[in-house]
């Protein structure tokens, strides 16, 4: 059976200026590690047989229909802004149109270099690949709009990062890879025209129902604040929120040294190169507002009356904080179990984390607890929930289902960090039992699955990760 795609592309469409076309590098030994059948239902994709798929998945052959090329963007990464990024390892082979009638883009990420690799090699590492792997589908399941994982594939070359590690490609897909550093390319260079052929092209495709630049600032800010409330309820840190990567769709893309929470503490960093905290899980918020504030500034080059479009601009930005405040506390209010608003909610909802915070609780097995019994036993001092829970639970004695209300908003299962790692390290030695077993568990993060209890458990001390890496 030959695999078939039904491309259906219209990023290629568009002006030389927003892209490089690129094939994708092949590589000498590809081998199929995985391959998501149920997305492929969803995007109308027929499979073939395992080569065939290991071939195209691993850019060996380009299918028919596809217009490979490297998307052109820039960004602030830290802060600074670089005035040129783009696919530096990652291949746009086309769009489909799913059996749902969402377009999404189909890309090959570690498929070689690009015009926009500058120092790097292209390629990508077994490790990466699988946890973007793992947690993408996972972030799935548990309901947060996400880049999706259809295939991983194993090169059969050596990629040099701290070593010689394992070669590996990534097939990525979303609903498209426009970021808030595509409008900034084109604001920065002045390319007026192609900012707004870019403005009206993102609405057509993803917010057909609004009107112009401001419109899709509105559109955006809604779907991104959104989006980080989900982030923070489930104790998920992206790691590296640079406007490169900030999706205009609202998806949470770009898993490099992402981590869930085990312990709660606002100010908890895992990434490597995040050395001032200034993407800790607490900063998600404010950094989502930095990153609208830029896409706002490069919008605004393409209005004539430039004063009305920052005063409109400023009003849509600032009221983003009060909107990702209602988007938590709605988040948050159903984790502890309320779908009624009263006054004392927030605080409520506060106190808890911050005895959360000062006992060491795990961040998922407390709020899943929060279902039954045994959410004390997740405090080192389980007297500091026994005098949260008193007001607690007379907040509950109003509500008509609360159990039910906390069960659908708090997993089970969550990616766990010295999980993802044990995992990448018996794939490493090509063992993949423990990659597949991962997958089967997460996607069904809500129910309790008694014979996977132990992924459940937090990491022992000489289990804990401390730092995770971007691997580029």
């Amino acid at each position: 059976m030959t695999l078939t795609i039904p491309f259906d592309n219209s990023y290629a469409r568009l002006p030389a200026a927003f892209y490089a076309r690129q094939s994708p590098e092949p590589v000498r030994a590809p081998r199929l590690v995985a391959f998501n059948d149920d997305l492929a239902q969803v995007l109308g994709i027929s499979p073939g047989d395992a080569q065939d798929m290991a071939q195209v998945f691993a850019g060996n052959t380009v299918p028919d229909g596809a217009e490979p090329l490297a998307q052109l963007y820039s960004g602030h990464q830290f802060g600074t802004y670089n005035p040129q990024l783009g696919d530096g390892r990652a291949v746009l082979l086309g769009e489909v149109v799913g059996t749902d009638w969402i377009r999404r883009d189909i890309q090959l990420k570690g498929s070689g270099r690009t015009p926009f690799s500058r120092q790097g090699d292209g390629r990508a590492w077994l490790g990466p690949v699988l946890r973007e792997y793992v947690v993408s589908e996972a972030m799935h399941a548990l309901g947060i709009p996400t880049t999706r994982a259809l295939a991983a594939v194993e090169t059969g070359e050596v990629v040099l990062r701290e070593g010689p590690m394992p070669g590996a490609v990534l097939t990525r897909v979303a609903q498209s890879h426009l970021r808030v550093g595509t409008f900034q390319v084109f604001a920065a260079r002045g390319q007026i025209a192609d900012l707004r052929r870019l403005t009206d092209y993102a609405i057509a495709r993803h917010y057909p129902d609004v009107t112009g630049p401001m419109g899709l600032l509105r559109a955006v800010r809604d779907a991104q604040a959104a989006l980080i409330a989900q982030w923070m309820a489930v104790g998920f840190i992206h790691g590296v929120m640079n406007t490169d990567n900030c999706a205009i769709s609202g998806e949470t893309i770009d898993y490099g040294p992402c981590a869930f929470m085990d312990s709660y503490h606002p100010n908890t960093v895992y990434s490597s190169i995040d050395r001032m905290g200034r993407y800790a899980y607490s900063n998600q918020p404010e950094i989502a507002v930095w990153n609208l504030a830029q896409l706002a500034t490069a919008l605004i080059q393409q209005i004539e009356d430039r004063q009305a479009a920052v005063e409109e601009a400023t009003e849509i930005v600032h009221a983003m904080p009060d909107l990702l405040q209602q988007h938590w506390l709605l988040r948050f209010r159903a984790k502890i179990g309320p779908t009624t608003e009263e006054y004392g909610d927030l605080a409520l909802i506060s106190d808890l984390l911050t005895r959360m915070a000062q006992n060491q609780a795990d961040f998922t097995n407390t709020f899943h607890a929060l279902g039954g019994d045994a959410a004390r036993d997740q405090f080192t001092d389980p007297t500091a929930f026994d005098s949260w829970a008193e007001g607690w639970r007379a907040r509950l004695t109003r509500e008509a289902d609360p159990l039910a209300v906390m069960r659908a908003a708090n997993p089970a299962f969550i990616p766990r960090n010295h999980r993802i790692e044990q995992m990448i390290q018996a794939a490493v030695q090509g063992d993949y039992a423990p990659f597949h077993r991962l997958n089967a568990v997460l996607a069904r993060p809500y129910d309790d699955q008694p014979d996977a209890a132990d992924l459940r458990r937090p990491p022992t001390q000489d289990e804990v990760v401390h730092a995770t890496f971007c691997g580029t």
